[in-house]
């Protein structure tokens, strides 16, 4: 449980981790390799799961600071921990590399936060088209290897995972694989410039199209650097808006992938300056400047969906009504009913849209973390509440953010495990 305390005064400098989103594929990538190593990999409760996962395949994983060195020289799916697949959704990004190695692989539906079953139709279409056959029942998604497959064209429909993970089917094969309405969110980026870098040719077309020339060679060991995450970068520029006195600093906060996001929060009144040279955002106060927005969730490069429950929770302190629509989750909306608590003023319309109503003086009381995004939103709401105010299933918050407390009290802010 986490007790935060009223009132808040912010100043200092924070340093943005590894990104979660481009640490797990990444690591998935790394059981192609006898050996691999991945540096800023962020220490959270998602990417230690996972790394577990590996390591009952007999992986042998060692940190060094933030960089994992894998060993993956002697792997076997017999004592794979099924279990644990089930407490994170990214245990379907192991097919690529273990169908590889031993044709076939076969695990509970992976779990996942609170927003909803994510659809796996796209990765299932994709390892029938690269020849396996699909052996699943029930809760199970099982492949095994049928036939020879040939030049493909796949959809993605704009997937994150489903990109990621026919990006890693096709890379180690010598086929031309085309990926219509591919996901382009920067941590796929990031995975795309990894395997670049192994000397495999990528083409990125700008209508969301992706070509990969697919090579045998794949090399005994491998190295590659998580990008920062940009999603703990607008995090901490709402948490400054709304508690900085007068400013925090943002230290390698990925601007440009913010785009849409800091046009909305210039929209919303948020006042900041921009450091390209240093990747710095400083953050000043903006209470007395926030103004009501409308906001919509899209794929990027448009307004990410994971910064949707903090922006909402900053339009609370703007004088007007505020819209919010969320289009890629349905259930991503619930964190509200939640936040009623502390006498927010909202109308939930539809399971996409709500209204904002402001200026709203937060109440303190318990909360509860709904998911991920929504549970680092409950601390936001927190830092401005008057009174104390107690959040528990913080498990989901520590998924996805590395020492967030630590980060919040470094900069002054009353926060603190009980």
């Amino acid at each position: 449980m986490l007790k935060i305390s009223w009132p808040q005064s912010l100043s200092g400098t924070v340093q943005i981790s590894g990104s979660k989103n481009a640490a797990l594929p990444l690591i998935a990538c790394g059981l192609f390799f006898d050996h691999f190593t991945l540096h800023n990999v962020p220490k959270i409760g998602d990417v230690l799961t996972f790394i577990s996962i590996i390591e009952s395949l007999g992986a042998h994983i060692e940190w060094n600071g933030s960089t994992i060195i894998m060993d993956n020289s002697r792997l076997s799916i017999e004592h794979l921990d099924r279990d644990k697949i089930r407490k994170i959704r990214v245990g379907i990004f192991l097919f690529p590399a273990l169908l590889a190695r031993f044709g076939a692989l076969e695990i509970p539906y992976p779990g996942g936060c609170n927003i909803g079953k994510r659809p796996i139709d796209e990765h299932l279409r994709a390892f029938q088209a690269y020849g396996y056959e699909n052996m699943g029942e029930g809760e199970n998604i099982a492949f095994q290897w049928a036939d020879h497959g040939r030049d493909i064209t796949l959809r993605a429909n704009f997937a994150v995972t489903a990109t990621e993970n026919i990006l890693m089917m096709a890379a180690f094969r010598e086929w031309h694989t085309t990926i219509e309405l591919a996901a382009i969110e920067p941590h796929v980026i990031n995975l795309i410039e990894f395997l670049r870098s192994l000397g495999i040719r990528i083409d990125i077309n700008t209508n969301h199209k992706i070509d990969i020339y697919g090579s045998k060679n794949v090399q005994k060991s491998a190295e590659a650097t998580v990008i920062c995450d940009y999603i703990e970068s607008g995090t901490f520029v709402i948490l400054g808006a709304l508690t900085a006195e007068p400013s925090i600093r943002v230290v390698w906060a990925r601007i440009g992938d913010l785009t849409a996001f800091l046009g909305k929060c210039g929209d919303a009144g948020v006042r900041f300056d921009l450091d390209y040279e240093h990747d710095t955002i400083t953050v000043y106060n903006s209470c007395t400047s926030l103004r009501p927005t409308n906001l919509q969730t899209n794929i990027y490069p448009w307004f990410p969906t994971d910064l949707q429950s903090p922006f909402a929770l900053m339009l609370t302190q703007a004088e007007g009504i505020s819209r919010i629509h969320e289009v890629l989750f349905e259930w991503r909306l619930n964190w509200l009913i939640e936040v009623e608590k502390m006498k927010w003023h909202i109308a939930i319309m539809n399971p996409h849209e709500a209204m904002i109503f402001g200026k709203t003086h937060l109440k303190w009381t318990t909360v509860s973390s709904w998911d991920l995004r929504a549970g680092v939103t409950m601390i936001l709401a927190g830092m401005i509440a008057r009174g104390d105010t107690l959040i528990t299933n913080v498990e989901y918050i520590e998924r996805g953010y590395e020492d967030i407390v630590g980060k919040i009290a470094k900069l002054g802010g009353k926060i603190e495990n009980v």
